[in-house]
């Protein structure tokens, strides 16, 4: 989670940048920030009063989320848990 909310952090922080200075002023790992923040928002904040979705499903859509940025961003979480679970990501490195 606290790499969740880190990331969203930032992401929030580089959509501020681009309205300010346009997309064209950001870096291509900023870039993919404002694009996880995008769909952090839309996928796992924004669920609705209708949508049933445990804890093991929403642990699972945080890993998907977490798989849209560089591997090398993920400082907030142990190598071993990339390993198993964001594998094809861990050979990124």
């Amino acid at each position: 989670m606290n790499q969740l909310f880190a990331a969203y952090a930032r992401g929030k922080d580089a959509k501020e940048l681009m309205t300010i200075l346009g997309e064209a002023a950001l870096s291509e790992v900023d870039l993919k920030y404002a694009a996880f923040a995008d769909e952090f928002e839309k996928r796992y904040v924004s669920q609705g009063y209708d949508t049933d979705r445990d804890i093991a499903a929403t642990l699972d859509l945080g890993w998907e989320l977490l798989s849209l940025l560089p591997v090398t961003e993920l400082k907030r979480i142990r190598p071993d848990m990339i390993e198993k679970y964001l594998p094809g990501k861990a050979q990124d490195q």
